[in-house]
């Protein structure tokens, strides 16, 4: 068993001799796609369940803590006391003694558990360990249940998976849980969500809803696209009008106090928090507070009036960049900077002379080397600050030279021969090419994402480790507070499971029964999801 977590390979090997299957077969549905009960989103690595279950009193049932403990430990374990108390009160209320009676042989699961085996982390991170181990009523542990892990992010993980493996019997009034053992762990390192704020602002409320969200799917990146060309809603308190002159309006903004609640609610739940600041493109909010920042286009030899993408000439440009991050670096704690480097336009550089004088006096041939100058400066000053730098494909593809541990995330055109390229180059790679939620079809279109694959392309196996995972986008051009729950899940719940689960971990058939359930999960918590396959109901 990996980290030492808990059983050797060879008990799971006698478990799985005793244990009967959990895995259904294959059914043909019509229009209404019948739910499992208590299965668990994202599959886990390996599951198996035993003959009977135990029913849980969430009124009297109780976790108790046999290893390490610390206070991010503590509130998950009140976090998940509510979830169950809420579970029975969302179905009628808590069963009354006369309910219990006529269970007289049925066994209760009165607690459960935790044992961490080690010190708790204060802060997840990329190679944060995840693993978990799960057991309710197995033959080695009859009418009892254990979670381990050796971290407190693993810990989590499994409070989710045991929150979700409870059910409601017929009545309404009960919960039930199947007896299992599951050994878990993520395939990736990198289960990230994008969230646009600057074309639609979101409330914080919506924020961490779907923060909620992500950590009921076991996603673990928020990867925060805060500003771009339509507002700058980032209030910094150095450079103050950037947000007073940049935002939609002076009610429009995340204060750092703001920014400072939402990575904490996220580090609570074992979610990374990854602000991106796209540049030298998607830049035109940040020349309201800082207009000696952009590029002036010029026509006939005039400035026209227009403004395109930073002004990568100016020493001044630089100081600022470093002003900026150093402040971003400091209030966001995650070692990762998304620096973007996406459609950069070179029309307005190409109209600017001083811009064309500054590339032939420096032997800069063409805009793409231009484009190369100002990204090494920036990633350069990333990496002096102590952070690592994330850039979108353009900058690989332009031919920028970017140091060996720059991540790539790959966001269009062919991702097989993209990840192909990336990976031979040595370069870490994101993959969102086939998981952008803006690109919406009618119905169950979660389908197309679970179809998606990270490593289907043609490499080595050392290429392929190089994949550190991927992020499904939601861009916000037509989503405000009103759909973004709801355009996100559980649509983004199929790029979870790829993400964390085994390639072939269930076939679309049993993942839609499944997911029905799991949607009508996410709703009884308070995340609105949408239906994902058609006709159906949740009580």
């Amino acid at each position: 068993m990996a980290r030492g977590v808990g059983a050797s390979l060879a008990g799971w090997l006698l478990l799985l001799s005793c244990a009967r299957l959990g895995a259904s077969a294959s059914t043909e549905f019509g229009p209404q796609v019948a739910a499992t009960k208590g299965e668990v989103w994202p599959k886990p690595s390996r599951q198996v369940y035993y003959d009977g279950y135990l029913v849980v009193r969430p009124s009297v049932f109780t976790f108790k803590v046999t290893g390490h403990t610390c206070a991010l430990l503590q509130e998950a374990l009140q976090r998940y006391s509510a979830v169950l108390r809420a579970h029975v009160a969302s179905g009628g209320g808590a069963p009354g003694r006369s309910s219990w009676r006529h269970q007289p042989r049925v066994q209760s699961l009165g607690q459960l558990q935790v044992r961490l085996m080690a010190a708790c982390a204060s802060e997840p991170s990329l190679h944060m360990d995840e693993h978990y181990e799960l057991r309710v009523n197995s033959p080695d542990l009859p009418g009892s249940g254990l979670l381990t892990s050796q971290s407190v992010w693993g810990i989590l993980r499994g409070l989710e998976t045991f929150s979700q493996i409870l059910h409601r019997d017929e009545s309404g009034k009960a919960l039930r849980v199947n007896s299992t053992a599951i050994m878990d762990f993520p395939r990736f390192t990198h289960r990230g969500l994008l969230l646009d704020t600057s074309r639609h602002f979101l409330p914080t409320a919506t924020i961490r809803t779907i923060l909620d969200g992500m950590e009921m799917n076991k996603m673990n990146v928020f990867h925060w696209h805060i500003v771009d060309d339509q507002s700058f809603p980032y209030q910094s308190d150095i450079f103050p009008l950037l947000s007073k002159k940049g935002a939609y309006h002076p009610k429009l903004i995340y204060t750092q106090s703001d920014i400072k609640n939402i990575t904490e609610y996220a580090r609570l739940r074992g979610i990374r928090v990854l602000p991106e600041f796209d540049s030298p493109g998607h830049t035109l909010s940040w020349g309201q507070g800082q207009p000696e920042l952009l590029t002036s286009c010029y026509k006939d030899d005039e400035p026209d009036g227009t403004y395109g993408p930073i002004n990568p000439i100016l020493n001044s440009t630089y100081k600022f960049v470093r002003t900026l991050f150093k402040e971003v670096v400091t209030l966001f704690p995650d070692d990762y900077l998304h620096l973007g480097g996406d459609e950069v336009s070179f029309d307005c550089w190409q109209s600017n002379p001083n811009i064309t004088d500054f590339m032939s006096s420096n032997g800069i041939g063409n805009y793409s080397e231009l484009e190369q100058y100002y990204m090494q400066r920036v990633v350069n000053i990333t990496s002096g600050l102590g952070a690592r730098s994330i850039v979108w494909q353009e900058v690989f593809d332009n031919g920028v030279v970017i140091p060996d541990r720059t991540v790539v995330h790959i966001w269009t055109g062919d991702q097989e021969e993209h990840l192909e390229k990336v990976t031979a180059a040595g370069h870490p790679a994101l993959l969102s090419t086939c998981w952008y939620l803006d690109h919406l079809l009618s119905g169950g279109d979660w389908r197309k994402f679970y179809e998606c694959e990270p490593t289907s392309f043609n490499g080595t196996e050392a290429q392929k480790r190089l994949v550190m995972g991927g992020e499904a986008c939601m861009w916000g051009e037509v989503v405000d507070e009103s759909n973004a729950v709801s355009r996100v899940w559980p649509r983004a719940s199929a790029t979870a499971e790829k993400l964390w689960s085994s390639a072939d971990a269930d076939s679309e058939e049993g993942a839609a029964r499944r997911l029905e359930e799991h949607y009508c999960r996410m709703k009884r918590r308070g995340v609105g999801a949408q239906p994902p396959n058609g006709p159906g109901y949740c009580l």
